[in-house]
């Protein structure tokens, strides 16, 4: 069974990756699949908007003679995630209150 997932919580999970090391789109992608089943038609405007909203900043690096868009949290960021993680941890509680007793 899959459950539906937010785009709040599909933010927390970019945020939560970026932050353990500067990424790039593709591998944000491909760690994402780990935990969720993503397209890049929904994650690159996910990277977009966070970006527009000033918790992740992109630069560009030439790797093997072409141009990488690299991801970096911002503090802005870093503020919001552990919001994110504040909020998981009480929703998270709520539900296996319900579903595991």
């Amino acid at each position: 069974m899959a459950f539906p997932v937010s785009a709040s919580l599909l933010d927390a999970i970019v945020l939560a990756i970026v932050a353990r090391e500067g990424t790039y789109g593709y591998k944000i992608t491909q760690d994402v699949r780990q935990v969720m089943e993503v397209s890049d038609s929904t994650l690159y405007p996910v990277l977009r908007r966070l970006q527009r909203d000033g918790l992740l900043a992109a630069y560009d690096e030439a790797v093997d003679g072409r141009m990488r868009r690299y991801y970096r949290i911002t503090p802005s960021g870093e503020v919001r995630l552990a919001q994110y993680r504040i909020e998981w941890a009480e929703y998270r509680k709520n539900i296996e209150q319900v579903l595991l007793e």
